[in-house]
């Protein structure tokens, strides 16, 4: 395996200096460097290492420097070096993917056990990003599923634990959240990627077709069935089953789906041979479903069956400072998709952004990137939420436009003169703001 490294970075010139030679004497290779910028240009995805940072330097601190190393890689250890003082800006920084850190002054033994275990960790990390490239997969589980926030940070980390494992599980999240993404990444980390991916709507499959659809048939098995055909179960042989709004199954199927998740055996209609099922179920739900459970409206036994891991995805409200990073990477997103070139939106329209609920979540967040790409007004046409930045600029500008009128005591030419605008554009956003034409001299050219 290729030499570990440990990157330090402490401005005080002893104390770095006597740490770095008390590692160096536990068999470690220690790159020390005075200050965080130098660091930068050192650690990314592929130093296989930790590093190691005072918090308070001169120029970029610590946590600056935790920001900046996550950005490139959330899988890199930084463990932090603190004062007595700064205990509770150390947990912040945990908060934010620090991995540990250590309070001075410290017992070089200690640091030592942090950071062996943070190397063990890393290596582990680099491992399986050697087997994911061989295997010609890629791990991009932060392109999928962007932000910084504890959510997602712990999200990510399950998906990667759990996602290369056998484990049925249940996805949890409102609407909209990106549930789908997180199964098909499991199933695109697992040994099944190169099987197939099937995703079954459970709440668009009409109950009367659901058996048939899910199970197949025998020629004859009902009328109609004029031969037979294979169901969404068999289609998936060696891959993924995605059960998406699994609390709309009706309860007599629920048990059905019990019997297959227990002995991975269907039976299709018409027929009294057992078919094995080699298949991975996942499942997800937007509603809560102990409380369906407590309803009558879903078995309790198939969710003990389902619940073993639990991957819940937060809504956009519960994680606001994720919002302007995904809404950058939506933007070149929809760029790319319709042909547009980049749009670089305003500090302040980010903070906008980041201030409303999105009821809808990332796919609402995708249509408002979509609207700003074409043109058009970034706010959804659903009227959820308030309109914030929009409802202020059209605000704005209808003032300005009217202010203008009433200056020039109506003349239109000095208005748009005075604008900067065209006749036409001048008309059209009167129409858009209803300004009353009476503010208009007749004769006016």
């Amino acid at each position: 395996m290729t030499q570990q490294t440990v990157l330090l970075i402490d401005d005080d010139e002893a104390m770095r200096r006597s740490t770095e030679q008390a590692l160096e004497l536990a068999g470690l290779s220690v790159l020390a460097l005075p200050s965080a910028e130098e660091a930068l240009s050192r650690a990314g995805p592929g130093l296989n290492g930790v590093v190691i940072s005072d918090i308070r330097m001169p120029g970029m601190d610590g946590m600056t420097l935790l920001q900046r190393l996550t950005d490139l890689d959330a899988d890199l250890p930084v463990i932090l070096i603190t004062g007595h003082a700064e205990v509770s800006l150390a947990v912040e920084a945990m908060r934010r993917g620090a991995y540990d850190f250590i309070e001075k002054p410290f017992v070089v033994q200690d640091l030592l056990t942090v950071l062996r275990r943070a190397l063990d960790h890393r290596a582990l990390v680099m491992e399986n990003r050697r087997l994911r490239a061989v295997a010609g997969q890629r791990d991009d589980l932060e392109g999928r599923l962007p932000g910084r926030s504890p959510a997602m940070i712990d999200l990510r980390r399950i998906i990667r634990t759990v996602g290369p494992s056998e484990a049925d599980a249940l996805i949890t999240g409102p609407t909209g959240a990106g549930k789908e993404v997180v199964a098909q990444a499991m199933h695109d980390l697992s040994p099944r990627a190169g099987k197939p991916f099937v995703a079954i709507n459970c709440a668009s499959l009409p109950d009367h077709l659901m058996e048939s659809e899910l199970f197949g048939h025998e020629a004859g098995a009902f009328p109609g069935a004029m031969r037979p055909r294979y169901g969404r179960f068999e289609h998936a042989r060696g891959g993924t089953i995605l059960l998406d709004e699994i609390g709309s199954m009706p309860l007599d199927l629920q048990a059905k789906l019990l019997r297959v998740l227990q002995d991975r055996v269907i039976t299709r209609l018409g027929s009294n041979d057992p078919v094995a099922l080699d298949v991975r179920f996942l499942a997800t739900s937007k509603a809560d479903l102990a409380q369906a459970v407590q309803q009558g409206r879903f078995r309790e036994d198939l969710l003990y069956r389902l619940n073993v891991i639990t991957l819940r995805v937060p809504p956009l409200s519960a994680r606001r400072e994720d919002v302007p990073l995904l809404f950058l990477q939506l933007l070149r997103e929809a760029a790319a998709r319709h042909g547009m070139d980049d749009r670089l939106p305003s500090p302040e329209l980010l903070a906008e952004l980041s201030a409303r609920d999105w009821p809808g979540n990332v796919r609402e967040l995708r249509n408002a990137a979509d609207r700003l790409v074409l043109g058009l007004d970034w706010l959804d046409q659903t009227g959820s939420g308030p309109a914030l930045l929009a409802e202020r600029v059209a605000g704005f500008e209808r003032s300005v436009i009217a202010g203008a009128i009433a200056a020039h005591r109506g003349h239109l030419r000095r208005v748009y003169e005075s604008l900067g605008i065209s006749r036409k554009t001048l008309y059209e956003k009167m129409q858009k703001h209803g300004l009353d034409r009476h503010l208009i001299t007749e004769g006016d050219d």
